[in-house]
C-alpha cells in the first residue's frame, strides 16, 4: 500500500510555486526543492517531506508505505511549519501514537510545504531507518 490512503479524506495540499530549501537534521542535508521537479514516488502525498527526503538520500522509516496508517515517519518541523498543509484528523490521531509528540510534530508522508518559506525538519533517532531494504 502506498500513495494516498483510500480510506482517508483527500488532503488539501498546495504545491510550491517557487523553489525553497528543505534542511534535514541530524543528517545535515539541505536540498533545493524546485516546483517543476517535485519527487514523484508512491510514498506519501505528492511533494511530501517523505518524498523529498527519500529522493535525496535521507532515510525516514515509513512502515505503512506513506499512507498515514502508522506513526513511523513522525518528524519535527522546526522551521516553515506554517508553509505546510494542515494535518487531517487522521494524521493527528497517528501522531498521538508517536513518542515525544510536540506541536511541531507531523507525519513526513502527509506534510507538503507550499514553498513560501524554507523548512527545517528534525528526524528523531527512533525514526531513522538503520537498515537499508533490498540488500
Amino acid at each position: 500500500m502506498s500513495g494516498q490512503n483510500p480510506y482517508l479524506p483527500e488532503a488539501k495540499i498546495e504545491k510550491p510555486r517557487a523553489p525553497y530549501k528543505a534542511h534535514f537534521l541530524p543528517h545535515d542535508v539541505s536540498v533545493v526543492v524546485r516546483p517543476e521537479a517535485l519527487p514523484d514516488s508512491a510514498k506519501g502525498l505528492p511533494g511530501s517531506l517523505l518524498q523529498i527526503a527519500m529522493t535525496n538520500g535521507v532515510d525516514i522509516e515509513h512502515a505503512c508505505g506513506g499512507v498515514a496508517a502508522c506513526s513511523t515517519c513522525h518528524v519535527y518541523v522546526k522551521r516553515g511549519l506554517k508553509s505546510c498543509n494542515e494535518p487531517l484528523d487522521e494524521e493527528l490521531d497517528q501522531i498521538d501514537n508517536a513518542p515525544a509528540a510536540t506541536f511541531e510534530s507531523r507525519l513526513a508522508c502527509q506534510t507538503v510545504p507550499n514553498g513560501t518559506e524554507d523548512v527545517e525538519v528534525v528526524i528523531p533517532a527512533w525514526n531513522r531507518n538503520a537498515v537499508k531494504e533490498g540488500h
